[in-house]
């Protein structure tokens, strides 16, 4: 009998990480999934069955987080997997979109709030026998990825947009506005911030990849682009899944991330990529991988985490 987990995720609620919770129920794990509002929680509630609890957390305002951080602290409970899955992409919008503190939504929401949950809930990981992070990114963080290579290129340079503050419509503080780029970055962001956790955090640390997921439904991935460029992405959506079949169904994608939450054999110690390869056409392989080479970079790492932590109001 497999140990049951207490699982803290966000992005639960649909897609990718509303399949990954509905497994992780099925299989008897207690689950804490993070839901922006009462509204969120109650239809989650509603939905599935099991050892679930639902605390409010808008990751769009780092008040809200702190708020939710402090609740899971004062019931102190273990968390055995820490999984932060949430993500907003907006691509197509001509504008920037902010957050509650006046940081651009997609860094807020993909990058600051994970950072300023995972430093908060840290001494709830440390409480478990085998505790383990797990951070959803995406291939497109790396340049030389197929995905990474449409439109402008992930890079944060020298964190300038995030130095500044609020306001700045980039993290590297130079480049103009673009909605793929901003969620390129974010993506690259997630990755370094893994890598510090894994090296300063002493716990088993996964980010992975879920390759390409489109569903069929109008929720899940891109239901953030949708509004910029509806027949667009209806036209892309239909040739990568139906034509060429370059992308993972959801319910596969969530079965890898239950894995990763709650499998003994990915707990080792240490930083881990994995990735889900496109192959060929209906081919794709979930494999380790390296991830690029800036997601790699060390010093990068620490920079970032120290100018998020900074920018999240808390100690680096």
């Amino acid at each position: 009998m497999p140990e049951c987990r207490h699982i803290l995720l966000t992005g639960g609620t649909s897609g990718i990480g509303l399949e990954a919770t509905s497994r992780l129920l099925q299989a008897g794990h207690r689950l804490s999934v993070l839901c922006r509002n009462g509204a969120t929680a109650a239809a989650l509630r509603q939905r599935l069955s099991g050892s679930l609890s639902t605390p409010i957390c808008d990751l769009a305002d780092l008040q809200a987080v702190g708020r939710c951080a402090h609740g899971l602290l004062e019931a102190n409970a273990a968390i055995d997997t820490l999984v932060l899955n949430a993500g907003l992409q907006y691509t197509g919008a001509p504008q920037p979109r902010w957050s509650v503190q006046g940081f651009e939504l997609t860094l807020a929401v993909n990058h600051l709030a994970h950072q300023a949950l995972l430093q908060q809930v840290m001494p709830l990981l440390r409480l478990a026998s085998a505790p383990r992070l797990v951070v959803t990114a995406s291939e497109v963080h790396d340049p030389s990825t197929p995905g990474g290579r449409v439109g402008p290129p992930a890079g944060l340079g020298q964190l300038d947009g995030l130095r500044h503050g609020p306001g700045a419509v980039m993290i590297d503080g130079c480049s103009r506005f673009s909605a793929d780029k901003a969620y390129k970055d974010s993506k690259l962001c997630n990755l370094l911030m893994a890598r510090h956790a894994a090296r300063h955090g002493s716990i088993p640390v996964l980010a992975w990849s879920p390759g390409l997921v489109i569903p069929r439904t109008q929720g899940g991935f891109f239901r953030d682009s949708r509004r910029h460029n509806p027949i667009g992405q209806a036209v892309f959506a239909f040739v990568a899944r139906d034509l060429l079949r370059l992308t993972e169904s959801t319910g596969r994608a969530g079965a890898l991330l239950a894995a990763l939450a709650s499998d003994p054999a990915h707990g080792a110690p240490g930083f881990r990529y994995w990735s889900n390869r496109v192959l060929g056409p209906g081919q794709l392989r979930f494999e380790q991988r390296q991830p690029s080479p800036d997601a790699c970079n060390d010093d990068l790492a620490d920079t970032l985490w120290q100018l998020s932590a900074q920018a999240c109001g808390l100690q680096g």
